[in-house]
């Protein structure tokens, strides 16, 4: 094996920085805004789902036509860094008029600024992905390039679920997480381009026209292979995200434990991120997901067996599975720069953006569709927060929270357990490229 060019930490701690304040947006879209609408804006959870579901329809046609863009236009400042300049005034101001609302806004409001924050997102995210699958050509380093990004969201996610419970109420929380976002993206943004250089477009033809790779998505199954089983993942990762706050403020009766469980949740992710560094340097990054993924199963499986006020047991399976997450988010988009590098060797063109900006559509499809629909489900069989809801919703409640993320993540397992994309694969084929 070839000695592995390491990255000097602080070009991978400049490049992480913006995945903070961006990854500060997730879970106020996915958890705490279904809530606080809800609550203080008075929209059903139903018209929450569909919107959520509806906005990302247009992401069917934005994500795949910034990944072309990312790959075709090049300025003296490169393919992938400006974009984020330009896309970060956008996530500014959706994120500032969404999370912090006047008390008139409704529906209208809700969509709208939703939409702007789903095409800022758009525009920074696929860039970015692509960018970080470029900045090494080495399998094991990818890897630690992934796990630094998100580890570094990781945190970010942590701060805004802080930010949320440090609020005097729920519009509060709301506020102080969108300031954070507000002063800190365009910081981490003007660091992150200045500090972190492009590496070398290895693309050998100049021209690449979109049937020509919708064709090779159509021919080679194990790009569509991995997509599959992140997005089912994503489906699985999606449900309890969600659901969270419902969950432990409905059937464990614990609501004002919520954010202080879910610092715990994602402050273990962060804990376990070195483990998940170190283990693909042994094993191929697939496995190592596998087993992360099973092992998740295995601690998730436990809250089906939760009742009003088993917040102590819940706290340590937030912390058990909590350890897994760092794997879920980083080894699958590592495995999908390998993917780059098949279709780089065998078509000439390094189309890294139009990769990740399926990538990204799955990602935000999985948040938005599976957390839409349950937010449907929850509406359809008569939940709701806050009140006395019977125990056969509360059962419902349960299995959506708990056993169907374990259903689809033994689904994402199975097919990838032989996935034949490995480290001596990858070695071939990335010197296949440099040879040209």
């Amino acid at each position: 094996m070839p000695p592995i060019v390491r990255l000097p930490v602080g070009t991978l701690a400049a490049f992480a920085g913006p995945s903070l304040p961006l990854a500060a947006l997730y879970f106020p879209v996915y958890v705490f805004l279904a809530e606080f609408y809800a609550a203080e804006r008075d929209l059903s959870l139903g018209f929450i789902g569909a919107a959520l579901i509806l906005v990302r329809l247009f992401d069917a046609v934005s994500d795949p036509a910034m990944g072309v863009i990312s790959d075709k236009v090049k300025t003296r400042w490169g393919r992938r860094r400006i974009w984020l300049v330009f896309g970060a005034p956008l996530v500014m101001l959706g994120a500032w008029c969404l999370f912090a609302p006047p008390a008139s806004a409704g529906a209208l409001w809700f969509v709208g600024f939703l939409f702007l924050l789903t095409l800022g997102w758009t525009i920074m995210l696929t860039p970015y992905f692509a960018w970080a699958a470029e900045l090494s050509g080495n399998y094991t380093e990818r890897a630690r390039v992934a796990i630094w990004r998100d580890t570094t969201g990781l945190v970010g996610t942590i701060l805004a679920a802080v930010l949320y419970n440090a609020g005097a109420d729920k519009a509060g929380g709301m506020m102080l997480i969108a300031a954070m976002i507000v002063i800190l993206l365009p910081v981490s943004v003007a660091v992150c381009v200045w500090r972190v250089p492009e590496p070398k477009d290895y693309s050998r033809k100049t021209t690449a026209k979109p049937e020509a790779f919708l064709r090779v998505l159509r021919r080679e199954p194990l790009f569509l292979r991995l997509l599959f089983a992140y997005l089912i993942n994503g489906a699985a990762n999606a449900l309890p995200a969600t659901l969270f706050l419902f969950f432990v403020g409905d059937r464990l009766g614990a609501a004002e434990w919520g954010g202080p469980l879910l610092v715990v949740y994602f402050g273990a992710a962060v804990l376990g991120a070195p483990f998940w560094s170190w283990a693909v340097r042994y094993m191929p990054k697939h496995r190592v997901w596998c087993f992360a993924m099973i092992y998740a199963c295995f601690v998730f499986g436990a809250a089906l067996l939760l009742r009003e006020g088993d917040v102590g047991w819940f706290a340590v399976i937030c912390v058990l599975s909590g350890l897994a997450l760092g794997a879920d988010l980083a080894l699958p988009s590592a495995l999908q720069a390998d993917l780059v590098d098949f279709d780089t060797a065998r078509n000439g063109q390094q189309r890294t953006g139009a990769f990740f900006a399926l990538w990204s559509l799955a990602t935000k499809a999985s948040l938005a569709i599976t957390g839409g629909l349950a937010l449907i489900i929850l509406g359809v069989i008569g939940f709701e927060t806050g009140e006395a809801n019977d125990a056969g919703v509360l059962t419902s409640l349960s299995f959506l929270y708990a056993l169907a993320p374990i259903v689809l993540k033994l689904v994402a397992v199975a097919m990838m357990w032989q996935f034949p994309l490995d480290r001596a694969a990858q070695e071939k084929l990335r010197a296949e490229i440099e040879a040209t």
